[in-house]
């Protein structure tokens, strides 16, 4: 998604949290926060759109959406 939109993310970062989060069910379930950390010059409304298109797009979360709640968190 950076590259279409030509922006120079090499010094970008991605931590994952995994955690158990109630089900609703009495159970648990995985949860996940995704923590990016961007460049300076990417301001934070770029930040975010590039984040939340990203995770549109990505695979692993194409996989889980629905299964798991996952939380963006923009650094």
């Amino acid at each position: 998604m950076a590259g279409q939109r030509k922006l120079d993310v090499a010094d970008a970062a991605v931590t994952a949290e995994i955690g158990l989060s109630p089900n609703g069910t009495g159970g648990f379930q995985l949860s996940a926060t995704l923590r990016v950390e961007l460049p300076d010059h990417i301001g934070p409304e770029e930040g975010r759109a590039l984040v939340e298109a990203t995770h549109q797009v990505c695979p692993y979360s194409n996989a889980t959406r629905g299964n798991m709640p996952v939380e963006l968190v923009i650094e």
